[in-house]
């Protein structure tokens, strides 16, 4: 690499603004400070508790998407402190390109799994009476998601610099997989969100507050998804475009706003617990019976803890309500 590339590299690495990225690295740590108890203690009931591999549940989806949630959220410190010394990205470039492929991988992760648990639960709600291939081959369905995620994020591993795209094959692949990532899975989300809400709507039948509550919460998915994942991705493509026309100034604003909503879509394996998990009664119970007993009394406990209702593990064709127990 020559000097001036060796320049270029190292300005784009470094933070225009430091102010604004030190409050950056304010909201990461609070981040973590807050999810990674919030998932640790989740997965060690998934674990410990719920017995997460049984078959016909889909608990296996919900583990696994705690799991990247805080396989995601182990990078934040790194990314703080880069923050805090002024910059965007690592100068070590190992470390550069390593916080790189635990960022990409464990968030397409984390989003994949939200796709899945939607089409589980549209197989469930809109076709009950049809056999849900998605639940009956969740095990197969987690360790391929994984699998496929692993070479798809390697171009991050590839390319020579962290800071700046150069246009090279690494570069749009990286940029193919950071849409993809999102995209796909928003329109995959859409497709199964409207026409569940649809169905609860119709439905005659059963506690119509709980009616409400479903429907709330199925919608309340679509919008944390929308809220984390969208702004950044619009953000990226604006960047592009700037970067494309070569508007100096307008980059220097538009990379401190892509990498703020960055920041805001880390909130979601923050956010996840409570959508999936912590919104089931049962599994409230199972919470506060296990990590506060002293809040426990006002919650009523389930029997038996290996037969607890999550989002997962109820008979869901003879109630389409799984979710919202």
């Amino acid at each position: 690499m020559s000097t001036t590339e060796e320049d270029t590299l190292i300005e784009n690495c470094t933070a225009v603004n430091v102010p604004v990225y030190k409050m950056y690295a304010s909201v990461m740590i609070l981040e973590f400070i807050l999810a990674v108890p919030l998932n640790l203690s989740v997965l060690y009931l998934f674990i410990f508790k719920l017995k997460f591999w049984k078959p016909n549940s889909n608990n296996i989806f919900l583990f696994n998407l705690v799991l990247a949630d805080l396989l995601l959220l182990v990078c934040l410190p790194v990314n703080a402190y880069n923050y805090i010394q002024g910059e965007r990205y690592s100068s070590e470039q190992e470390v550069c390109k390593t916080m790189f492929f635990m960022l990409f991988l464990n968030r397409g992760a984390s989003i994949a799994f939200l796709t899945v648990i939607a089409v589980d639960r549209y197989f469930n709600v809109v076709h009950p009476g049809k056999k849900n291939i998605v639940l009956r081959k969740s095990p197969h369905i987690s360790v391929l998601i994984w699998v496929i995620l692993l070479p798809l994020t390697l171009p991050t591993m590839l390319k020579p610099g962290c800071c700046n795209s150069h246009g090279d094959i690494t570069d749009t692949l990286r940029e193919v997989v950071f849409f993809t990532q999102i995209l796909i899975p928003f329109c995959v989300l859409v497709y199964c969100t409207i026409p569940i809400v649809n169905r609860l709507k119709k439905q005659t039948i059963g506690d119509t507050t709980k009616l409400r509550r479903a429907v709330f919460l199925v919608t309340l998915v679509m919008l944390v998804f929308s809220f984390c994942f969208l702004p950044c991705t619009l953000a990226r493509i604006v960047l592009l475009v700037v970067r494309k026309l070569n508007w100096e100034n307008a980059k220097d604003i538009w990379v401190q706003v892509y990498d703020g909503l960055i920041v805001l879509s880390y909130m979601d394996c923050l956010i996840d617990p409570y959508v999936y998990c912590l919104s089931s009664s049962k599994f409230k119970s199972l919470y506060l019976s296990t990590f506060c007993p002293c809040l426990a009394s006002t919650v009523e406990e389930p029997t038996d803890t290996n037969s607890v209702e999550t989002p997962g593990n109820v008979k869901r064709k003879s109630n389409p309500m799984y979710y919202n127990k």
